[in-house]
């Protein structure tokens, strides 16, 4: 049950399947492999939010932002001598 219209990749004139693209094109942009990405949202695991700044939502990028780069471990305090 094909679509009216052709593949809008460029020089490719199969017909639409769906979101403007052939079967093979469809199936690279579900993929993200198409130029155009298929979603612009967070790239951390399970997060579902728009996109902020790169490839973060505002909630983990400003969570990067305030992380310290590298954790220092303080040093052990000496022991007490009764």
């Amino acid at each position: 049950m094909a679509k009216e219209g052709t593949c809008k990749a460029s020089d490719c004139a199969r017909q639409v399947v769906g979101k403007g693209y052939c079967r093979k094109h469809y199936r690279l942009w579900k993929a993200g492999e198409m130029p155009k990405p298929r979603y612009k949202i967070c790239t951390a695991e399970k997060c579902r939010k728009p996109r902020f700044h790169g490839s973060l939502c505002e909630e983990h990028f400003n969570a990067q932002r305030r992380a310290p780069a590298t954790p220092v471990s303080a040093p052990a305090a000496p022991a007490a001598s009764a």
